[in-house]
């Protein structure tokens, strides 16, 4: 006792400025830049406030203070839109290159164009692409129905670019370019949101910019990038209806007489939230994610869980003594019905032009082979019509066991054990390859870097959620579990990395928030005065100045990533000798 009140004094004595007393070997660590964590108002626990850059950072570009508060204010738009023009200008660069049908536009192509012009597929004859490449209007649409796997939706879509651009590359791989582009926006939005930044967030967007298999899959006419846009769009309403929900949470709670937020039981076990159309609007997504491809379910049911759990993380920052059972009392009806039933719903609308024709495959079984099924007289024939084909799409999934080129266990995904080969030829007589031979190469195949990175960023995310309790990370890893897990259930089944796509974004914001934590807080004065560092602070700005420099050169060793496997993954001829210095390992040819 003795020994360490005069340590305790001579630290108050001093001014500290946390307001506190801090301990002998606190002093001795705060030399090698440590901080304490500081205490955070109940207002900003519910409503964080927006980062903002340091004066510092518009004295060095000679920038005055009224232009850069503007510039500010611009950035939460202008750096997102900046990131994403980036991303559409690559993504479009060439869209009908290669001319050919690539890997599985051979049936998502033909579905496409059959379904926006009759409004079922049908059954195409073999080997009719090379046709459909040279003349597409002499190729008829088939009016057979046609027996196939997948939910409409992303057939829609994917028919809609046809209707624009005809029934070529161009076309049928439009639409998905035009969501690969937006979904570039929503991250940088989504990460801005998330993290109180535009820089972070505007780094997210570009991460995923320069993914290798989300720029692939931008450029190919494939279900798996819209069911990942649907996803990250439902994870966008979700985030935003949170931060809704907590700020009226925070204008209910009473005020002291000094203006300080304090937490009230009553009125954070009672207070109800009232109208959240971002919820409903999340459960339209969803369905629509689902209703492209059915892992979309899964995806359902992690976030209506997570959105529950967000509920309660709320009501229990606010004050409730028993914030589950307040959320069993008045949120989780409401979340259940603005979510589950809204995505039914939107499921089997995205079936109308089935539903409406008498023509689609087993569009008449429950007036055939079904007729005397004991729900007839419950339930409507084009119900149990559409319910058989669903029970037979299910037992079609779970059967895929053939063997296949390119498959991949589930486990070997995250370190691109095997990336699938979209489009290949080879090319004689080329002078500039020892071999004498040219190799022109569609690669499904994230940027390695930032996906290795990855790895080592969904530790620190897991470490992050279960140490420290960020919901931050817990989100991120909420989106990377139910967009991975699931496949972990069917090893069995034939089973692809692309599959992957539907999780990169979340990836790009882990890699985000560890790449942030390299970092560090900012070093003004107005950002960390609660941290008790000012802006003369020489060892916080000694440790940003290393993290901004690590964090810099990161990120650009993943864009020159990207640069080098360019000719990867856009079909460009290059020697075969650089074909195969880019096959980094013996799984990737």
């Amino acid at each position: 006792m003795t020994s360490t009140a005069p340590e305790t004094q001579r630290g108050h004595d001093a001014g500290d400025p946390l307001g506190e007393q801090p301990t002998s070997w606190q002093r001795r660590l705060r030399r090698f830049g440590h901080v304490p964590r500081p205490e955070t108002s109940l207002r900003d626990r519910l409503d964080p406030p927006y980062t903002r850059p340091g004066r510092q950072v518009w004295s060095v570009l000679a920038i005055p203070p009224h232009v850069a508060d503007r510039l500010v204010r611009w950035s939460g738009w202008g750096g997102p839109l900046l990131v994403t023009l980036v991303a559409g200008l690559l993504r479009f660069w060439k869209l009908d290159q290669p001319h050919a049908v690539i890997f599985d536009e051979t049936y998502y192509a033909k579905d496409a164009w059959a379904l926006v012009n009759q409004g079922y597929e049908g059954s195409w004859p073999k080997d009719v692409d090379k046709q459909i490449l040279n003349d597409p209007s002499s190729v008829p649409i088939p009016t057979d129905p046609g027996y196939v796997v997948h939910p409409p939706v992303g057939k829609w879509i994917i028919g809609f670019g046809e209707q624009l651009f005809g029934f070529t590359p161009f076309g049928w791989r439009f639409m998905v370019a035009v969501l690969g582009t937006i979904s570039v926006l929503l991250l940088c939005r989504i990460g801005r949101r998330l993290f109180r930044s535009t820089f972070l967030g505007c780094l997210a967007g570009l991460l995923l910019a320069v993914d290798g298999l989300h720029f692939v899959m931008s450029r190919t006419a494939l279900l798996d990038l819209i069911v990942m846009f649907f996803v990250l769009a439902a994870f966008g309403c979700l985030v935003v209806d949170r931060d809704h929900a907590r700020r009226r949470l925070a204008a209910a709670l009473p005020v002291d007489e000094e203006g300080v937020l304090r937490p009230d039981a009553r009125v954070a076990e009672t207070l109800r939230f009232g109208w959240r159309p971002w919820r409903l609007a999340a459960g339209v997504m969803l369905g629509l994610a689902f209703a492209t491809k059915w892992n979309g379910l899964y995806v359902l049911a992690a976030f209506g869980l997570m959105t529950v759990l967000w509920d309660v993380g709320a009501r229990r920052t606010a004050g409730a003594v028993h914030p589950y059972q307040a959320v069993l009392r008045r949120d989780l009806l409401p979340a259940f019905v603005s979510t589950v039933p809204v995505a039914i719903v939107t499921y089997i609308v995205s079936w109308t032009g089935w539903i409406v024709t008498d023509k689609g495959y087993y569009r008449n079984w429950a007036a055939t082979e079904g007729k005397d099924s004991s729900w007839s007289w419950l339930f409507p024939d084009w119900l149990r019509s559409l319910w058989h084909y669903e029970n037979q799409v299910y037992d079609f999934h779970v059967g895929l066991t053939s063997g296949h080129t390119y498959e991949s266990n589930p486990w070997s995904w995250l370190v691109l054990g095997r990336p699938v080969s979209y489009f290949y030829e080879e090319q004689t007589g080329c002078a500039q390859s020892s071999t004498g031979k040219c190799a022109a190469e569609v690669l499904a195949i994230g940027t390695p870097l930032l996906w290795w990175l990855a790895c080592f960023a969904l530790a620190y995310v897991v470490w992050r959620w279960f140490f420290r309790r960020d919901w931050r990370a817990g989100a991120i890893a909420c989106g990377v579990v139910a967009g991975w897990l699931p496949w972990f259930f069917y090893q069995e089944r034939t089973i692809f990395l692309f599959y992957a796509v539907v999780f990169v974004p979340f990836l790009c914001l882990a890699v985000t928030m560890m790449l942030g934590a390299i970092a560090g807080p900012a070093a003004g004065k107005g950002a960390r005065a609660d941290l008790g560092l000012t802006t003369h602070d020489p060892t916080g700005e000694r440790r940003r100045t290393l993290g901004a420099i690590a964090v810099g050169v990161l990120v650009l060793l993943i864009i020159w990533n990207f640069i080098y496997f360019w000719p990867l993954y856009t079909g460009t001829s290059i020697p075969e000798d650089l074909w195969r210095d880019r096959m980094w390992l013996d799984t990737w040819v």
